[in-house]
């Protein structure tokens, strides 16, 4: 924790951050009440309108991811003033279809923690803001009672959003020290909000712990999965393709070789037709070669492989890929496998006419980010594709997963089936 506190103190003590504090607890407690006032409305008709049909309920889902809309934006604005790198907020979800996994859908999201953390932060940054409005009117009323002498007739002025009324005597003295207080008063004011939002919004050194073990173990369950379904697939391709084909050929130069002197044109026949099995059986290895990993990937970057893939699809691809630089390999590999399996699924099973590919390398939110490797493949086939273990879609997951990366798969029922994945470059 001491390593932690003088970090927090010099993300928070910056002219520019302090400044920026002030300005937004200023902001906040304009509208913060006002969105207190909207939640507190959306409670209070979800309540008395629930015995109305139900309709309450629509009320109360509204107050649900009104919440996590405002947590989301009190999480952006921290970590947009003071750069803790706070993770991206996403709604919660069960995974689960129906009305049950609905349900537990708005369970789930009625539970996150980081939500009504968030919440928390803005309640008190809202009560700190009336405190800095407050305060900026004391240093301004200070500011002119300090040079009320010039213009004032009476005997006594009165100190703005105070009952004190100054001798005129005093006006100069009292006026300088009543802004020099208020001043300092807001930026201890902006000091405090820093270090309370950290405490508040940025999860501590053992749920951060905690975190990270299970996004490991998540990861390494992944690429298990990702390792069983890659092994599957290619004992699958072997045993349906390439091994028959080999049987044949074996055949094929076994009844040659009976023919050879007896019926030496049948014979040529046979090994002619041996030679063409066996060519094909080495393009079939070939392409289940470039399936588990692709020699262009490497040699000419992702740009170049997605070309030859694109080029090879059965379905037209729309390839829009724009790469100002290079990944990690593990990275770069995740992206090319989720792409064509993506592509595959789309050929087998959308019945679309075309797919739309692109793929674009992100910044980060912080430096200690990294770059994100993002690509989104699209069709306009009949949707519906749901993520079966051992299938394809699950096969992208577990490998986007595997690289430390995040999938997701969108396909309602009349389509269209979109897959976007985001990787960090350097997984």
């Amino acid at each position: 924790m001491s390593s932690e506190r003088p970090d927090t103190l010099r993300r928070v003590s910056s002219p520019a951050r302090v400044a920026g504090a002030i300005a937004q607890l200023a902001a906040l407690g304009v509208i913060g009440p006002a969105l207190f006032a909207v939640l507190f409305t959306l409670l209070g008709l979800s309540i008395g309108l629930l015995p109305v049909l139900g309709i309450g309920l629509i009320f109360f889902l509204g107050l649900v991811y009104a919440l996590f809309a405002v947590g989301w934006l009190e999480t952006a604005r921290v970590d947009g003033l003071y750069g803790f790198g706070l993770p991206v907020g996403r709604p919660r979800t069960s995974g689960r279809p129906g009305f049950a996994g609905f349900m537990r859908t708005i369970g789930l999201q009625i539970i996150d923690p980081t939500t009504w953390r968030a919440i928390a932060n803005f309640a008190i940054s809202t009560i700190l803001g009336w405190i800095v409005l407050f305060l900026v009117g004391v240093f301004a009323s200070g500011v002119v009672l300090a040079f009320s002498p010039l213009f004032a007739d009476a005997s006594a002025v009165r100190l703005a959003r105070t009952a004190i009324d100054v001798p005129i005597a005093w006006a100069v003295p009292i006026g300088i020290l009543s802004a020099i207080v208020a001043l300092a008063a807001i930026v201890g004011l902006a000091l405090l909000h820093g270090v309370i939002a950290r405490a508040i919004v940025v999860p501590s050194r053992e749920a951060q712990l905690a975190e990270a073990a299970r996004t490991s173990s998540v990861q390494h369950a992944g690429a298990v999965r990702a390792a069983d379904v890659e092994r599957t697939r290619i004992e699958r391709d072997l045993h349906d393709g390439v091994q028959p084909r080999l049987v044949s050929v074996g055949m094929t130069l076994g009844l040659a070789q009976q023919k050879i002197d007896s019926d030496p044109d049948a014979a040529k026949e046979l090994i002619s037709e041996a030679h063409t099995s066996t060519k094909a059986a080495i393009t079939e290895l070939r392409q289940l070669a470039r399936g588990i990993h692709t020699a262009v990937l490497d040699d000419r970057g992702l740009d170049a492989a997605l070309s030859a893939l694109a080029a090879r699809s059965v379905i037209p691809v729309h390839l829009d890929v724009r790469l100002d630089g290079r990944c990690s390999r593990d990275a770069e590999a995740a992206a090319y496998f989720a792409i064509a399996e993506a592509l595959t699924n789309a050929t087998k099973h959308s019945r679309g006419t075309e797919v739309r590919v692109v793929v674009r390398l992100r910044d980060g939110a912080t430096p200690e980010a990294g770059r994100t490797l993002w690509a989104r493949v699209e069709d306009n086939g009949v949707g519906g594709a749901r993520v079966m273990p051992g299938g394809g879609l699950d096969g992208i997951v577990n490998r986007v997963v595997a690289a430390r990366g995040e999938a997701r798969i969108d396909s309602p029922v009349g389509g269209p089936t979109s897959v976007e994945v985001s990787i960090p470059c350097a997984s």
